[in-house]
């Protein structure tokens, strides 16, 4: 592990600490590449966590940040959610967090946490969710559906002159679509759940030497939906004709 990874793994160490010293915490929760995923912690990494604390107490952690710039003073920070923040530390890490109270995990769904500190008594089980993820659809006939319905309504929009919602419809939505089949396709590693295109170069190298023709950019929306077929139809995607023939017609 390289000293920068180490330096984050520390950093969220004197977070945990500091929120040990409160009195009014119960644990601190890893996630990602903090969490039980550190192989893939590098440099560039955020510090992604919750903190657990005990009822009555959430509203103090959230109004005043003080506990986390104990660990390193802050550049910045919002309220991002009614559960969470976004800060900046002075010196570049970049920090995600939520808090919560023990009875509202159950609602929560996240990936297993990895237990940084827990208060004496605490059952290490807490960073266990019991919400589950979303899982990925193996529908593929919704797959193709929704993928050629994006490229429809794209290119419609595009001729209209509302071409940055042209962009969003081929190159964004169509295109997480195709990442979906082709990860049927190729048994690709499971992803970011609720991120699909997290990591994509290296789960599916293949479709990314593909991108610079499927998201080749604002003003070439319908040289995306044209490669776009060309891709679904490399994969074997069942296409309906009718549908095609009016996205080619769109799409010149």
């Amino acid at each position: 592990m390289t000293a920068a990874c180490e330096a984050l793994l520390a950093r969220l160490d004197a977070i945990a600490a500091s929120v040990a010293a409160r009195g009014d915490a119960q644990a601190l929760i890893g996630l990602g590449s903090v969490g039980q995923d550190t192989g893939r912690l590098d440099e560039w990494s955020d510090l992604d966590f919750f903190v657990i604390v005990d009822p009555g107490a959430k509203g103090r952690y959230l109004d005043d940040l003080g506990w986390l710039a104990a660990a390193h003073p802050l550049a910045w920070s919002f309220r991002n959610t009614g559960d969470g923040h976004k800060a900046l530390m002075a010196d570049g890490v970049f920090c995600e967090f939520a808090v919560f109270e023990p009875a509202e995990l159950a609602a929560i769904p996240f990936a297993p946490g990895r237990l940084v500190w827990a208060r004496p008594g605490v059952d290490p089980a807490i960073a266990v969710p019991r919400r589950a993820l979303p899982r990925p659809t193996t529908d593929e006939t919704w797959i193709v559906g929704e993928a050629l319905s994006c490229l429809l309504v794209g290119l419609q929009r595009w001729h209209r002159g509302e071409r940055l919602s042209a962009l969003s419809f081929v190159q964004g939505h169509a295109l997480d679509r195709l990442i979906e089949l082709d990860a049927l396709r190729h048994r690709s590693p499971v992803g970011d759940p609720f991120n699909g295109d997290r990591r994509l170069e290296s789960r599916q190298p293949a479709l990314a030497a593909e991108l610079h023709t499927l998201a080749p950019g604002y003003d070439a929306t319908p040289a995306a939906a044209r490669a776009m077929l060309a891709a679904l139809r490399r994969r074997g995607a069942v296409l309906d004709a009718a549908v095609v023939a009016r996205i080619e017609a769109l799409a010149g």
